[in-house]
Order: structure tokens, then sequence, then C-alpha cells
């Protein structure tokens, strides 16, 4: 891609003084307009901003590249402003970037997935060269810097024919800028080493570059940095590799380049010959290991829970609206139906789906029938998503002991791989989760029944903070169901208020959750704000599901903070003495509320759960962006520990 295409000399503008990144986009929007590559400039500028917003756009080394998707853009364009003074405070990916290159780009609303992430990955590719960089810096003109643009492109000359040919796959979280200027920097390392390297960059483009055969044949080692699982990594089981992040070719390409080198020349028994047809590329750490399985476990279930989620949400709310619960509990009538559609995604899908990809993540295809089979264990025990998660995990390293000590080759390795690993794993990992697992869980969910039914009586307010916390522990696992299962035994004895402080507290982590996510949004990722969006629908009807990707992924966090919230809201339903006499959840029950006036009930038991929320969106928040500060803390140790050995 020619850069020059895109943009002009009008558009380029050098050593310019700004005070603030809304003044440079301001302007730059301007001159955009000002050429004719806008309908509006202010509908571009509110287009920019809003991405703002999202996620940053600052990167590292003094580079920002604010852009805007907008019907307002008549023509793909990019404008350029350098800095004399650099802005501090651009929100960056490097929260020590200060910014003195300002690259904004224009793209209308048809070519968001097109030119959009074409600009994007040419740019980060091209920036991943720090000569090309320092080339447009040191353009005293905007003409100077114009033709800086596709230099090495226009000048570029045949490279000596190397002497090895080194494969490397490139991927990132997001997909676009270190997955591109990781793969450039390894292109050049080699270029150093006088080493042909082909990178496949596996992005939000999808595969890009995808190895050939015929190169996987002749290339004698691969480099896998990623940070994300690499795809169809069975390509390449009888090459050597290296494993490493995303983020290190771009300190020690050359130190990375060169190991794999080493590896090929002096190929040993564990770098070729030991790698069965789908085994791992290399061995990860077991911390590594454990947070890749629950990061691909999470991306599996996300979509079951919004969709089932959702489903279940409009059938309670249809029946709760518009007074048809005789319908919604008649079997086999329409809104029945939804009801099941929803509730059986989330009840009997999700945690089978949760289990298989968290162990396929750990042992490839062969672990996905056992994590299925543990899944649905954890379903028949009722150990909820904790339990689904702890199957997944035994599923995963069940399998990979499997192909660590029982291997063969020729025509039984398909047999070994499709046939023997799965059903042993399913049979190993179902009979530790249905015998082993199983009664320990029962006893633990009727010792909290018994327990809970002592502290009802006098000791109501302990039994709401009791229930409150049970509720948002485990988000429908064991512990939750044991309050549920009390709640409705209570009720049918004539006591209704554990159930009233049951339905509020329901509502506490989807509110929470959205909050956060919305207040505190640059301290979560843009999959969790998507969700986040949408949570609080959930919450409405009394769905607690919603917060399971957040309770996963970061559970020592997220927990505390869920059951802060909802203890203070079941404590101040208790207190006030609401009841409930009507199973089910959800914003409609207001209506249904018993123990004091009906606007006071519903104003108390509506207002605890959104004071509960509030305090577990604080937490939240809180701890989040704690955790953030220490990772970048350890990141900038590991680096100064990096710098001083290189």
């Amino acid at each position: 891609m020619l850069l020059k295409s895109l943009t002009s000399k009008q558009l380029i503008h050098t050593d310019q003084m700004f005070s603030s990144k809304e003044e440079v986009v301001r302007y730059l929007v301007d001159q955009l307009y000002k050429e004719g590559k806008l309908h509006s400039a202010d509908e571009f500028y509110q287009a920019v901003m809003e991405r703002e917003s999202l996620s940053p756009t600052g990167l590292e080394g003094g580079l920002a590249i604010p852009h805007g998707k907008s019907s307002a853009v008549k023509e793909a364009a990019f404008a350029v402003a350098t800095l004399r003074k650099p802005i501090a405070d651009w929100e960056s990916v490097d929260e020590n970037n200060r910014v003195e290159l300002v690259m904004l780009l224009a793209i209308p609303d048809n070519e968001a997935g097109s030119t959009h992430l074409s600009l994007l990955s040419e740019l980060m590719t091209r920036m991943a060269d720090p000569a090309y960089k320092q080339r447009l810096m040191a353009a005293q003109t905007s003409e100077q810097f114009y033709y800086a643009l596709d230099y090495e492109e226009e000048e570029e000359t045949a490279a000596p024919q190397a002497d090895k040919l080194i494969l490397a796959v490139t991927a990132c979280p997001a997909g676009i800028a270190h997955t591109y200027m990781a793969a450039e920097a390894l292109v050049r390392a080699g270029k150093e080493l006088n080493a042909e390297v082909k990178v496949e960059k596996q992005g939000a483009n999808g595969i890009e570059d995808r190895h050939l055969k015929k190169d996987i044949r002749r290339a004698e080692a691969v480099i896998f940095a990623a940070d994300v699982a690499v795809k169809d990594p069975g390509r390449f089981a009888e090459l050597p590799k290296v494993t490493t992040s995303v983020a290190a070719p771009l300190k020690n390409a050359k130190g990375i380049v060169g190991e794999a080198i080493q590896k090929a020349k002096k190929p040993s028994e564990q770098d070729v010959e030991d790698y069965p047809e789908e085994d791992e590329p290399e061995e990860k750490s077991f911390k590594a290991e454990i947070k890749d399985s629950i990061m691909t476990g999470i991306s599996y279930i996300i979509p079951v829970i919004v969709a089932g989620g959702m489903t279940l949400a409009f059938a309670v709310l249809v029946a709760q609206a518009f007074g048809l619960q005789e319908v919604y509990d008649q079997e086999g009538s329409w809104l029945w139906l939804f009801r099941q559609l929803g509730g059986n995604m989330l009840g009997t899908l999700m945690i089978p789906i949760l289990s298989a990809y968290m162990a396929y993540s750990i042992g490839d295809k062969p672990a996905l029938g056992p994590g299925f089979a543990a899944g649905i264990a954890a379903n028949l025990i009722g150990s909820g998503f904790l339990g689904g998660m702890l199957g997944g995990f035994l599923a995963g390293y069940i399998i990979k002991f499997l192909k660590k000590h029982v291997q063969t080759s020729g025509t039984f390795s398909g047999f070994v791989s499709f046939w023997l690993y799965p059903v042993a794993g399913t049979l190993s990992v179902g009979a530790i989760m249905l015998f082993v697992i199983g009664e320990p869980l029962a006893f633990l969910n009727n010792g909290l029944i018994s327990w809970l039914e002592g502290l009802s009586g006098g000791n109501a307010i302990l039994l709401g903070v009791i229930l409150g916390a049970m509720v948002s522990f485990d988000l429908g696992g064991p512990v939750n169901k044991a309050a549920y299962t009390f709640c409705i035994g209570a009720m049918a004895s004539g006591n209704i208020m554990p159930y009233a402080a049951f339905a509020s507290v329901k509502m506490v982590s989807a509110f929470g959750v959205t909050g956060a996510t919305i207040i505190g949004k640059k301290y979560f990722t843009k999959p969790e704000q998507e969700v986040g969006k949408q949570t609080w629908l959930l919450g409405l009807a009394g769905i607690t599901e919603g917060a399971i990707p957040f309770m996963i992924n970061d559970p020592l966090r997220v927990i505390p903070s869920l059951i802060a919230g909802s203890a203070v809201t079941g404590g101040i339903v208790a207190y006030f003495g609401i009841g409930l006499n009507v199973p089910g959840a959800g914003i409609f029950s207001l209506a249904l509320l018993e123990g004091q006036p009906l606007f006071l009930a519903a104003s108390v038991w509506f207002g605890a759960a959104l004071l509960g929320a509030f305090i577990s969106m604080i937490l939240l928040i809180i701890t989040r962006k704690h955790k953030l500060k220490k990772q970048k803390t350890k990141l900038e140790t590991e680096e100064e520990k990096q710098w001083k050995t290189a």
C-alpha cells in the first residue's frame, strides 16, 4: 500500500504547537474538511472523540493514531501533525508515551472493515522500524514528510538470498497494533542474521499471509509470538519452536530469531520427534496455561450467555408485564417454550461449553469431548460454573498427560488421537467429577441449607446479609442454588422475607457490572464493555449469569466486590421486613411485595438493589485499577531486567 495515495502535502503539518489532544484532533479534522475529504467537520470530530472514549489511540514511542469511521467522510484519507512540544497526557497503551507524531485516519462507514484495518496494519508495520519513524520525525517540511512516507517501498532493492527459512506467527488480543509491529520486527531481525523470516499475522482481519505447505516443509524452525492461542498450531508439529509474547520481538527480535536459528542448527529429539500431530507448540508455564484456558473458555461462553440470557429475560418480562404468569408456567405454551430455550442455553449449554473450550486450550482437539463431558457432569452434580472450570482443567490436563505418555505413529496415530484420547479422557474426568467431587458438593449444599434454617427468626438481618453474599458468590452455582432452595422452602413454610431479599440481590451483580464498565470503562477491555452494556437488562429479569465472564476472569477481586454490595442489599430488605410470596425475580416483582405499604416496599426493595450495585461498582473499579497498576509495575520491572541483561 502506498500511503501517499491516502494523503497529500496539504494534509501534513510539521513542527506544530498544541496544548491538548482535543486541539490536535480539531485542527486535523478542519484540515481534512478544508481539503474536501469530509461532508461535515463537526460530525466527524464527534466520531473521532467517541472512538477516543473507547480505548487509547496513543501507542508508544511518541506515536498516536486517532481515527474515526463515519458517514461524514467522503473518501478515506489521513492527516498528519508533528509536534514541537510533546503531549504527555494523551491516553496511550504505554502510559509513559509522550505524543509527538499524530496521524488522524478518516474512514467512510462502508470501508470500516477493509480500508480501516489495512491502513492501520500498514502503519503499524512501518512504524515498527525505528529508522522509518526517525526519517518521518526528521522531516522539516510537509514535502519532506510526504516523500518519506513511501521511501522504502519505492527505493527497495532485492535482498541477498538468505541461508535459512524461519516461519513466525504473531497474534495479540486486539489483532492490530502489536500483531503487525512484531511481524515487522522479526522480518528485519532475520535480514540482519541472514535468515528469511516469513510471518503469518493472526489479527483483526483473520489469518493474513497464511503459511503455505511448501514453506512449512522447507522451514527449519517456527516462532510463536502471541498473547492468544495460535490458530491451527498442528501445521508446525514437525518444526522446532520458540514461543514468546507478542511484545517480545519489539525489544529483542534479533535474540528471538537467533534462538530459532540455533534450534534449527541442532534439532534435538525433543524439538522435532516428540511432537504428535495435535501437540502443543512448546510448553507454557503453568500460570500462563491456566490463564489462556480461562480466557478461551470465556470467549466461547459470552455469546451463549448473552443470547440465552436475553431470551429468558424476554420471557420473564413479558410474563410479568402483561400478567401472563399462567402462560409462562403452562408446559408447551409459546412463552414456556421461550423460557425453556433461554433457560437451557444458560442452564444446560453454558457450563459444558465453558469446560470444553477450557480443556481445548490445554489439550487441543482431543480434549473437546472430555471437556463437554466434564461440563455435563458439573450440571448433573449441581456444581455450577466453578465445577465446570474445575472439570475443564481436569479434562485438559488428563488429555495432555495421555498425549505425553501414550503415543504411537503410523497406522495407529489417528486411532490414538481421535478415539483413545477422547474416550479415555471422558471416562476419567467423568468418574472424577461424578464420584469424587459429587458427594462432597452435595454434603456442602445440605450443610448450607441446614445452617441457613438456623439463622431465621430473630437473626433476620444477618440472614439477609448471608443470603445476599451467597447469591453473588458463584452466580448460579451450588452456593447460589442452596440459597434459592432455602428461600423456596421458607416461602412454603410461610416465611416470605428470604425470597424478597433473594430477588432484590439478584439484580445487584448485573447492575454493578454495567455501572463499572460505563463509569470506569477505561479500566475494562472492549469485550468486557460490550457484555457490560447488556447485563443490566438481564438484571431486570433477575438473571445473574451476565456477570460470570467478569468473575471467571478475575475471581479474587470480582467475587468480594459483588458479595459486598449484595450483602448490604440483603440486609436492608430483611431489616424492613419486606416479603415476596411468588417465585420469580425481576423488576415486575415490585407490584407483589408485602410487609410494608406498597410504595415504601417497592422503593426500599429496588433502592436496596441500586445501593448494593453502586457499592459493587465502586469496588469493581477500584480493584481493577489496582490490578492494572500492579501489572504495569511488574511489566516495568521485567523490562528493566531485560534491558540490564541485554
